[in-house]
C-alpha cells in the first residue's frame, strides 16, 4: 500500500540547498570547471560559515577540505612525474593512469555519496580527510 503525503517530511532540514550547492560545486571542481568551481566554493564557505545551520556548515567544510585535498594530491603527482624524468619521460603514463584510478575516482565517488547526503537533508563526513562535523549534525546522520 503506498504512503500517504503526510508520512513524508513536507519540508527539508535548514541548509539543505546550501548543502546541495556545496557538493554541487565540488564535483564541478573535480569533473567540469576545475579552479573556477573551487573559487565560488571558498566564497560561499567564507560568506556563510558563521551563520549556516550544521547541515549546510558540515557540507560547506567536507567539501572544502576534500577540494584541498585533491589540490595537494594533483601537486604531488605532478612533482612525482617531474622527479621521475618529467613529462616525457616513460613513467608519466603510468603516474596519470594510477592517479585518475585511484585518486581522482576515489575523490568523485564520495562526492556522489556527499551529493546523495545532501540531497537527503543529512550531514556526512568525507572518510578519511573529512573535517569533524559540527555539533549540530549528531541527529542528522
Amino acid at each position: 500500500m503506498p504512503k500517504s503525503g503526510s508520512d513524508y517530511p513536507s519540508q527539508n532540514p535548514p541548509g539543505t540547498r546550501l548543502a546541495i550547492i556545496a557538493e554541487s560545486l565540488y564535483l564541478a571542481n573535480l569533473l567540469l570547471v576545475p579552479g573556477f568551481a573551487f573559487i565560488i566554493l571558498m566564497v560561499i564557505f567564507f560568506k556563510h560559515r558563521k551563520e549556516t545551520p550544521p547541515l549546510a556548515l558540515s557540507h560547506l567544510q567536507q567539501t572544502l577540505s576534500a577540494s584541498l585535498w585533491a589540490g595537494v594530491l594533483l601537486v604531488l603527482v605532478n612533482l612525482f612525474i617531474v622527479l621521475m624524468g618529467g613529462y616525457d619521460g616513460p613513467k608519466t603514463w603510468m603516474a596519470v593512469i594510477i592517479y585518475f584510478t585511484l585518486c581522482h575516482s576515489t575523490l568523485i565517488l564520495i562526492g556522489m555519496f556527499g551529493l546523495g547526503k545532501a540531497l537527503a537533508g543529512k550531514c556526512f563526513r568525507y572518510p578519511l580527510i573529512g573535517r569533524a562535523l559540527p555539533a549540530g549534525c549528531k541527529g542528522m546522520l
